[in-house]
Formats: structure tokens, sequence, C-alpha cells
């Protein structure tokens, strides 16, 4: 049985960028006492980008349940990193923990490298790592801000996509992480909505180019979702009610979207490409 989580209003301290799950109030639930694996992704080697809080480790907790052995690259993270590690290890699976920013090809492509050295292949590419940073008015965002959030966005997205694709299989998964921003842009994310709608559109296009390889390409769509990345970039009176305005009044925590992604990755989910799964709390996504 689900735990009745919490909802609004949220008391927690304002952050720095990229933020830290151990700061927050309440602590986000990734899955930890809950998430029960049927082995479904058993001897399968995922890559997760963002893989160390929030969606990502929910993501990491799923699949290694399932059975599957992961590569985290994360920024700097390193606690959340290492907890993250714990619990894949816990499972009784591999983890291999590769720090640095994704905005940078070189980096991609060494992400890549690492996973099939490491791992010895990749055959579900989660690209889940973002950025966001709020705006009021567009003569605030400048220039560099709008560059980065491309960069890690969406530009990296590829960049990984393009060295992966060599190494999978036919029957292996990509899965980016959209958003509901990408249906219905909240004007104070601007940047951050652009490249959600940039993803659904790359992720509807790859689909039907990699169909004839055998490799499916889908995306998750969430609503809001209590991760660091909230109390890092939104002003603290959004934070404080942060979730109240989808019909469950109340954000997802990671655990909720955790599902989906092993949905989408799971084998026997072999016609399913070009999709979106919207996990928005009742809003909806067209």
């Amino acid at each position: 049985m689900r735990p009745q989580y919490p909802t609004p209003p949220f008391k927690t301290e304002k952050q720095e960028p990229p933020g830290l799950t151990a700061l927050m109030t309440p602590r986000p639930d990734h899955g930890e006492t809950t998430y029960v694996g049927s082995q479904r992704l058993r001897g399968r080697k995922a890559l997760i980008t963002g893989g160390d809080s929030g969606i990502g480790r929910a993501v990491a907790n799923a699949f290694a349940r399932e059975g599957a052995d992961i590569l985290l690259s994360y920024l700097d993270e390193h606690e959340d990193a290492a907890q993250t590690q714990k619990l894949i290890e816990n499972a009784g699976r591999k983890a291999v923990l590769v720090a640095g920013d994704i905005q940078h090809s070189a980096h991609c492509r060494k992400i890549v490298d690492e996973a099939v050295s490491g791992l010895g292949g990749v055959d579900i590419l989660v690209n889940n790592a973002a950025h966001q940073a709020s705006y009021k008015d567009l003569a605030d965002i400048r220039d560099d801000e709008w560059e980065l959030t491309f960069r890690v966005n969406i530009h990296a997205m590829f960049y990984l996509t393009k060295a992966a694709v060599p190494y999978m299989k036919p029957g292996a998964s990509i899965i980016n992480t959209a958003s509901i921003n990408s249906d219905a842009p909240n004007p104070t994310l601007l940047a951050y909505a652009a490249t959600k709608g940039a993803i659904s559109n790359f992720t509807a296009g790859l689909a039907q180019m990699l169909a004839k390889k055998g490799i499916r390409v889908n995306s998750v769509a969430p609503g809001p979702v209590w991760t660091p990345l909230i109390p890092s970039t939104l002003p603290l009176e959004a934070v404080e009610e942060f979730g109240k305005q989808t019909p469950f009044q109340r954000p997802a925590q990671p655990a909720e979207l955790a599902t989906a992604f092993v949905m989408l990755a799971d084998p026997l989910s072999s016609y399913v490409s070009g999709a979106t799964i919207a996990v928005t709390g009742g809003r909806p996504f067209l």
C-alpha cells in the first residue's frame, strides 16, 4: 500500500542549484521501502543521467530491483549519488558512478564509454538530467542561461543518444524525461519549457528513425515532482504551494514516476515506441 504522501504547504529551506535531498522537508520518497521488483529487467544494463536524486534515483532503485545493472551520471552531488549507489548495491546489482557536466559532448561520450566498459553494454538509456531556472521577465534571462538550459536539456540528449545507439541491440530502449511543460508551458520557466517541447519532438522523430534497428524511444512527461530541483530553482513562495494546482492537490513523489519508466524499459513493451506517458496527477496532457 502506498503511504499517504504530504500535501502543501511545504516549509523547506532555499538551496543552491542543483540542490540536495538531505536538506529537503519533507524528504522525497524514492520507493526505498515500497518498490518490490519482479525481475522484469533481469540482466539489462541501464545508463541514467541525473541518477543521483529525484526521479533519477527512483528509476535507478526500481531498475535495480527489477534486475538491471546501472551507470549513474550526475553533476557533482556526490553525497546523493552515494546514497543511490547504496540502493542499487543493496538490490544486488552493479552500480557505476560518473560525475561531470553533460553539457559537453566529450563528457557525454565518456559516460557511454564508461557504461560499455563498466557494465558491458547499454540496453536502456534514460535521458533524465535537466537544468531549470525561474524568471518573471524575458529581459532577466541572460543569453548564457538560455544556452546552458538547451545544452543540458536537449543537446546532451542528442550527444548521449548518438554515442549509445551503436552499442544498442534490437530490443533496447531509450526513455527521455519530458514534462507537462512541453504541452502547457509555465511562462516563468520559459527556457526549460522550450527544451521540454523539443524533447517531445525529438522523441517522436527518433522513434521513427530507430525503429528499423529495433530500438524503442519513448518519453515520460511528469507534472510537479518533489525533487531537489524545486527548492533550488523556484522562489520560496512557489515551493511552499508546489503541486497544489493539481487535482491531487500535491506534487508527485519520485517513487510515483518509477513504474512508468519500468514499463517503457520492459522488453515486453515491444510495440510501445514514440509514446509519451503522462504522470501528472490528473492534469490533462494533450
